[in-house]
């Protein structure tokens, strides 16, 4: 009788040390969210440096090793510091010491001089979606977690946001009918990201901008430790919004009847809005129906502020209203129907791909 050979290979599973509890708990809600909206299928992640896009990189790395989804990682050069092309090659090769690979998107447009956060907002989301529509991306993951969602809704707040607002954002959220957003952290803390971040990368990049107190973000971010010394703490700002989550929701029910029953796509990018919606819908209910087709017609994620969707929606609602643009669709008024159409561009996204 032969003996059995006793150096035969035993596959052995893969176990996080003791130490590595807490990110095996962050991969394991991870991993839920994400399987649940896109399975196996392709994704991009946008990667700016700081430590919250770095534990964004390497928790989605575990994901696309264990399901072999292929990941794109994106990382956004703006062109709107002088340091900024350094800076996107450093955020490069920190990934490149984890064998993530990552391809920089360069801003090759007019750098903007004002409203700059707004301005670089729109930039990586431009960017960014173009890429995943010419690729065939339809998931992008972001790295906003529970500080971003408290610091939207004070900002909000400040600028008299309406409930659409103060809801903040989702875990999941249409960019456009080819793309959208997962949002996997907001139930965690920076300082919790941070922890995964350095444990894995050592590192991660400072942004300058988030010590200037010229920017409201800033100033509400250096305040909030007043706020929860008069009582208003983490746990109850997350609770609020998600008291308004749950009522926004029922308001949206009632915006798709009334977009069924009042708007008619002329074609992709034009619209015609019947005058009765001034007559038959509630104020909340207008005002969500015009946001969500000045963001459809114009293809932009973001609608304008609010205070200027009310403005607009007073001054169609006066017989002299005369023709005027905003948010990038141009707004007339035609046998008592409201026709929103795309305002004409004279140039395409530019932006060159660093491989």
């Amino acid at each position: 009788m032969k003996r059995r050979n006793s150096t035969v290979k035993r596959k052995v599973k893969r176990k996080l040390p003791k130490q590595d509890l807490k990110i095996k708990r962050f991969y394991t809600n991870f991993k839920k969210i994400i399987f649940k909206n896109l399975k196996k299928k392709r994704f991009a992640i946008a990667v700016s440096g700081g430590s919250d896009s770095l534990c964004l990189a390497y928790l989605s790395k575990m994901y696309s090793s264990e399901y072999r989804s292929k990941m794109d990682v994106l990382i956004i050069d703006h062109k709107l510091r002088s340091e900024s092309s350094k800076e996107a090659v450093k955020v490069k090769n920190i990934l490149k010491t984890k064998k993530i690979q990552a391809k920089i998107l360069s801003w090759t447009g007019v750098v903007p001089t004002k409203n700059i956060q707004n301005s670089a907002r729109n930039i990586r989301y431009s960017l960014i979606s173009n890429y995943c529509l010419k690729k065939n991306i339809k998931f992008l993951i972001t790295g906003h977690h529970m500080d971003d969602q408290i610091e939207n809704f004070f900002i909000r707040l400040f600028r008299g946001s309406g409930l659409t607002g103060l809801s903040s954002m989702q875990a999941s959220s249409e960019y456009s009918e080819k793309l959208k957003i997962i949002r996997p952290f907001l139930a965690f803390k920076k300082s919790e990201l941070k922890y995964v971040t350095l444990k894995f990368f050592k590192t991660y990049i400072q942004d300058p901008s988030n010590e200037n107190e010229k920017y409201l973000r800033i100033r509400i971010r250096k305040n909030r430790k007043k706020l929860e010394d008069e009582g208003l703490n983490t746990n109850k700002v997350i609770k609020t919004v998600a008291n308004l989550v749950s009522a926004n929701e029922a308001l949206i029910y009632y915006k798709k009847k009334s977009l069924q029953k009042h708007v008619s796509f002329l074609s992709k990018d034009k619209c015609a809005i019947s005058e009765k919606i001034f007559v038959e819908e509630a104020s909340e209910i207008i005002f969500k129906s015009f946001s969500d087709i000045l963001s459809l017609v114009s293809g932009t994620y973001y609608p304008p502020r609010s205070k200027k969707i009310i403005s607009l929606i007073n001054r169609l609602k006066k017989s002299n209203y005369s023709k005027s643009t905003l948010g990038g669709c141009v707004i007339e008024k035609n046998n008592n129907y409201i026709l929103i159409s795309k305002e004409p561009k004279t140039r395409k996204i530019a932006y060159q791909v660093k491989k």
